[in-house]
């Protein structure tokens, strides 16, 4: 089975017909004619299932199955209260798996929110706004700062032109756009003469020529991938459904064996029908979905304190079992702002300390070359060679280029107050040739600044000094050959770097005054990481779990922040595979490829196919993969992991709705209490499991044995269904809602195709289930042979004992049975409330005549209750004992859920 997804489709060609001149664009004729062929600029939305067949969904098991035919035998018998009575448990859960289903249902809206309602073109020679829905191969496009672009297109001209694309790139500072030609292989990331659908301007201006529009863009294809993944069953689901099997496969061969022995021993035909459908509902928990979909509601409200919203209730445990985890850099691993890293001046290098106010981060004293006067100058270059509009106390009021808003924060208030008596004289703005921008300020009387900032090649090349607080110095060829390599070494590191150089003139130096500089120095970017994401990382490993980084943005960019957030050892090489390389290393795995797909931690330069592609490789090595992401890029994998989760914050709708959790904090740190928080709900889950398999294989043991120790039905169905659903069901649920074993983190995940059940488990079940047995059969016993009561008060005495027994059972799953008083049971308010409930609505049965006709109960001696008790504590002493043993041998069988 091949491991790649379907290729994206080659980018749509303009129409074969001539295509008009830019200054031209279409006319409103050929526009319709092409509208015609190609059909509208939208997205389209995938097909969903209607309300009828998302009903009709929950009836299609073969639990719901066996109770239907156990209501039509009820029925067919005369039964009717007993027959309405399960059909209404059926009812009940069909009832809870509609409402699970609706709240999972994700839509396609956020996708289209992503289409622009209109657009600036050319049509008819003249600049007109259309509806982007009108929009057509071979459109003009105008573009200014602050679009959306409408539709994928390349550039005809750009003018200082740069677009966000981190939603479906992953890389998170901007790209400069500029008209020519990539290679026919380049990442969308290197595409930088063409735009993208859904992408936002953030400075300049262009014009582009329509080569895509509706589902042939990039980001319909995204959208083609979402639509097409399907979201795979949760381990909880799987081990259910297996579970579920094995209980239909246990209820046909019991209830076929006794009514084969009662057919043989020639008993009435309707006594043994009857006494089927009481094993049957004897044998299958039907509180198990309500208790285990209460279970994860409730863990959701845990989560929802701690900032984690959950959307798809199963994937609480989901996450519990998770292996490994597919992560997004931007918006996830970093913070998806522009930073200034570090500087490099003439005295040297250093790290450059977070702004103040930044998120979580204080002021640091500027120290060593930070507090010379070659920083100070490059503070006021970095103010003066300027445009952002930025305001420190008010960040809604900050606009502009997030790189020129960076060196703003960099720059704080010079101390020589420059800065305030600079007048702006001339501005050389930035464009593609020149690769530097330049401002000349007037300072004071008889002293001008020329401010210049750009790419290193650019501007060395017009420095002929380099700059000190005593006066320029020459700068040699050998000099300005070690600054290119210096900006290197910044590049290599993944940091994104600028020039700066000034000049000082005492007039105006004339419209060419980027000239004769000063060499400053090198400013580094980075998109911070995000300081809560290293000490999460260090939890995951602890837990077993393996952390993947898989992003859109460089090699180097990725390495330096797989590093600084501990992903990467400092003395790691750190090996990063990029996307160009993992076709070929995932369609040939040979041994030192595979050995790379299972030991790199960094995917960079990746297509959201390619993340496809990754999730699928290590669910097909029977891994349980999360994916994390924030972007519209990591859509299609939030949807095709086993658990998707999305940042809450600066994460796209888009995300969001294709996720199972949404990290309303954007927290990292929150994804590892939410593992611990889904790991103590499938230990739970177990030890609820255990008790009530125990509990029903108990009652399987009693009505068959009493059944044939003596003709009759020792239980009505009725009563059966009211102690599953009253004293299995709530001490259950306190069960499920506990605190959990301690130390759950410090574990590996536990492994997805280990069933909830072990061989081991059900041995367990088996003598707790006997246990139980022996009280009720002996109850029975004692109350017919030796009291020589009537069967219906021998019916009424099983019927409490049973209730009361299972009730006390749940002290047998403390973890430690040698700290009864102080075990988590005897410490779970939950438990004794449900004990408190269950109590009443017994003592109810019995006082409320409406109740007592309906469970078919009379008058009880004292001796009744006696016996009721009496045998109740010898089923929960002879577990106890049992535990004891085994303990004592260090038997597996002492190992408690």
């Amino acid at each position: 089975m091949p491991l790649l997804a379907s290729p994206p489709p080659a980018s749509v060609q303009p129409p074969t017909a001539p295509l008009p001149k830019p200054v031209s664009g279409l006319t409103t004729a050929e526009a319709q004619r092409r509208l015609r062929e190609t059909g509208p600029n939208v997205l389209l939305t995938a097909a969903r299932d209607t309300l009828l067949r998302l009903l009709l969904r929950q009836f299609a098991s073969v639990t719901v199955l066996v109770l239907a035919v156990a209501a039509a035998v009820s029925v067919f018998t005369g039964d009717y209260l007993e027959g309405i009575a399960i059909g209404a448990v059926v009812l009940l859960n069909a009832a809870i798996g509609f409402a699970l289903e609706w709240q999972a249902r994700a839509s396609m809206d956020a996708l289209h929110a992503l289409d622009v309602p209109q657009a600036r073109a050319l049509r008819d020679g003249q600049p007109r706004r259309i509806p982007a829905a009108e929009l057509v191969p071979g459109d003009v496009l105008l573009l200014e700062s602050g679009d959306l672009v409408p539709a994928d297109a390349d550039l005809l001209e750009a003018h200082q032109l740069q677009v966000n694309e981190s939603a479906l790139t992953g890389e998170s500072l901007p790209v400069a756009k500029a008209p020519g030609v990539a290679p026919a292989e380049a990442p969308l990331a290197e595409q930088r003469q063409r735009v993208f659908k859904g992408t936002a301007v953030v400075d300049g201006n262009g014009r582009a020529l329509v080569v895509a529009t509706g589902m042939r863009t990039e980001l319909g294809h995204v959208t083609k991938l979402v639509q097409s993944t399907r979201r795979p069953p949760t381990p909880l689901e799987v081990k259910l459904d297996v579970l579920g099997k094995q209980l239909i496969m246990l209820t046909g061969a019991l209830t076929l064996g006794y009514v084969g022995l009662g057919w043989a021993q020639g008993q009435p035909l309707g006594q043994v029908l009857k006494t089927g459908v009481v094993l049957a509902v004897a044998a299958i928990p039907e509180g198990l979905a309500i208790v285990a979909t209460l279970a994860m509601a409730f863990g959701t409200l845990r989560l929802a304190r701690r900032h984690v919203l959950v959307k798809h209730l199963p994937a609480v445990e989901t996450l519990g079992s998770t292996s490994v985890i597919v992560t997004d850099k931007t918006g996830t691993l970093t913070q998806n702002r522009i930073e200034v890293h570090s500087v490099w001046l003439p005295e040297g290098r250093a790290d450059v300390p977070p702004p103040a106010g930044a998120p979580g981060t204080a002021a640091c004293a500027a120290t060593g070359v930070l507090a010379g006067p070659g920083f100070a100058h490059v503070q006021l270059l970095a103010a003066l060679c300027n445009n952002a509009t930025y305001h420190p106390t008010d960040p809604s009021r900050t606009t502009g280029d997030p790189l020129e808003i960076a060196l703003w924060q960099l720059a704080g208030t010079p101390a020589d107050g420059a800065l305030a008596a600079a007048i702006r004289l001339a501005e050389q703005a930035f464009s593609a040739d020149t690769r530097l921008m330049g401002t000349v300020h007037q300072l004071a009387p008889g002293r001008c600044l020329v401010a210049v900032k750009g790419a290193t090649e650019a501007v060395l090349p017009h420095c002929r000094h380099q700059w000190t607080a005593a006066g320029p110095t020459p700068l040699s060829g050998e000099e300005k050959a070690l600054w290119l390599v210096r900006a290197e070494e910044l590049a290599a590191n993944g940091l994104r770097t600028l020039a700066f150089a000034s000049a000082e003139w005492p007039e105006h130096p004339g419209p060419d005054f980027v000239r004769d500089l000063a060499w400053v120095g090198l400013v580094a970017f980075l998109d911070p990481p995000r300081l809560e994401v290293a000490p999460a990382l260090v939890a995951c490993r602890t837990a077993g779990i393996r952390v993947i980084m898989a992003t859109g943005d460089h090699p180097a960019t990725a390495r330096t922040v797989a590093r600084q957030v501990g992903l990467l050892d400092n003395n790691d090489p750190g090996d990063v595979i990029t996307g160009t390389e993992l076709p070929d290393l995932l369609r040939h795995p040979n041994g030192a490829g595979r050995r790379r797909l299972h030991h790199a931690q960094v995917f960079a330069r990746v297509s959201p196919a390619q993340k496809l592609d990754l999730i699928t490789m290590f669910q097909q090595h029977h891994q349980v993969v999360g994916m994390t992401g924030d972007g519209v890029n990591d859509a299609p994998a939030l949807r095709r992991a086993d658990i998707g989760i999305a940042m809450g914050q600066r994460g796209t709708q888009v995300a969001a709705e294709a996720a199972d959790l949404v990290l309303q904090d954007d927290g990292f740190g929150s994804i590892v209490v939410a593992i611990e928080q889904g790991r103590i709900i499938l230990a739970n889950i177990r030890t609820f499991l255990l008790y009530l398999m125990s509990c029903n294989l108990s009652e399987v043991l009693i009505v068959t044995s009493v059944a044939v120790l003596h003709p009759g039905v020792p239980l009505w169905p009725l009563q059966i269904l009211f102690l599953n659903l009253l004293t299995d069901v709530f001490p259950a649920l306190a069960l499920a809602l506990g605190a959990g074993p301690a130390g759950l983190m410090g574990h590996p995940p536990r492994p997805p195709k280990k069933p909830l059940l072990t061989g081991g488990d059900w041995r367990r079940t088996g003598l707790y289930a006997l246990a139980l047995t022996v009280g009720g059969v002996g109850a029975f016993g004692f109350a017919r042979w030796e009291m020589g009561w009537s069967f219906d008060v021998c019916n009424n005495v099983l019927f409490y004992q049973m209730a009361l027994v299972q009730l006390l059972h749940v002290f047998d799953f403390a973890a430690d049975h040698r700290t009864f008083l102080r075990s988590e049971v005897t410490r779970n308010r939950y438990v004794w409330g449900a004990l408190a409930l269950c109590g009443s609505v017994l003592t109810a049965t019995y006082l409320v005549p409406g109740l007592r006709a309906l469970l078919n109960i009379g008058s009880l001696p004292p001796m009744a209750w006696a016996l009721v008790a009496g045998f109740g504590l010898l089923s929960v002493l002879l577990v106890q004992v049992g535990r004891w043993v085994a303990a004592a041998g260090k038997h597996p069988l002492a190992e408690v859920a």
